[in-house]
């Protein structure tokens, strides 16, 4: 496995720190929690999309590109940190931000909404929430196109090949820290969206250390379609950085019970996740991703899917910004 031969912009210090959660581990009465800071990655305000974009900026300026066009939620993650590395690398940046079905288009919108105008959006294309959004942001780079600009279209989450590349990498990082650290992981928890994620990690993890257990922990949809969607991503991706592909239903494992209301709805599962973690250990999770990740872990390991015996890395993805968005319906939770 080769990543040397794909372009890579750097965005980052690599490697991310690893550590044990002490305190959560206490709690639970175990499994072993430890938990990977991709929170910290470079670009303002850091998170996962970060790893992805280092791919993908780098084919966009290959094709000599000067705008990135992607699309997500009002408070997308990828969507903030999309326009930093347009920011970084003196391109423009065109946003389609998909309305919510419980909530309408807020102008003034705070959380990362708001940390996209401050990075100078060139322009926001507001879509209905039953919009199919990859076809607002062919639209809007046909425009672009029209003006005599050469977009590069990115897709929602920055999943598709080439921004999975970001998470083999970390697969392999994450091999080079357990050897580090002397510990074998059982499992590697990430939340479970548009996908590139958790197929990276799986990816990686399935050529050089298949008897560790990569769960995606859903946001949006039921598992099936889930894991059908990480099991194409993940086989498009090994397809095109191993000589074999040896990917199988079998190594994608996903984990519908923690959604809650719907994708970026609260849920009280939720809130319980990110209030515990940060009191027991000072860190702050999203409302998205990493706060229903988290309750997933958490509500396994009170179900007793895991041992006391078992190590559970938790890929920590960011999204902190989004918190502030949804201070009404988490503090009415606390």
């Amino acid at each position: 496995m080769n990543l040397e031969a794909f372009e890579k912009r750097k965005y980052v210090e690599r490697p991310t720190p690893i550590h044990r959660l002490d305190r959560l581990t206490h709690f639970l009465n175990g499994p072993e929690v430890w938990i990977k800071r991709d929170d910290s990655l470079g670009l303002l305000a850091g998170g996962n999309k970060t790893r992805k974009l280092e791919y993908l900026v780098a084919d966009a300026l290959t094709q000599g590109c000067d705008t990135l066009i992607t699309g997500g939620g009002v408070q997308s993650n990828h969507c903030r940190l999309t326009a930093s590395a347009a920011q970084v690398e003196g391109m423009a940046c065109q946003l389609v931000l998909q309305e919510s079905e419980s909530s309408r288009y807020d102008p003034h919108a705070t959380g990362n909404h708001l940390l996209d105008h401050l990075l100078g959006v060139e322009k926001v294309r507001v879509a209905a929430h039953d919009s199919v959004l990859a076809v607002q942001i062919e639209r809007l780079a046909d425009e672009a196109q029209s003006a005599g600009r050469k977009p590069y279209v990115i897709p929602v989450g920055g999943s598709n090949v080439v921004g999975t590349l970001g998470y083999v990498s970390c697969g392999l990082e994450i091999l080079t820290q357990m050897k580090q650290e002397g510990v074998v992981f059982s499992h590697v928890i990430c939340a479970s969206g548009s996908g590139g994620t958790q197929a990276g990690l799986v990816t990686a993890l399935s050529v050089y250390a298949r008897e560790v257990k990569v769960m995606g922990i859903n946001v949006s949809r039921d598992r099936r379609s889930q894991e059908a969607k990480v099991l194409k991503l993940a086989k498009a991706t090994a397809r095109r950085i191993l000589d074999e592909c040896h990917l199988e239903a079998v190594s994608i494992h996903c984990v519908d019970e923690y959604v809650g209301p719907g994708y970026a709805l609260p849920s009280d599962d939720m809130v319980e996740a990110v209030k515990l973690v940060a009191q027991k250990e000072a860190i702050l999770l999203d409302p998205v991703y990493t706060g229903k990740a988290m309750a997933g872990l958490i509500g396994l390991a009170r179900k007793r899917f895991f041992t006391s015996r078992d190590r559970i890395l938790f890929l920590h993805t960011g999204g902190g910004p989004a918190l502030y968005a949804q201070t009404d319906e988490i503090l009415d939770r606390l």
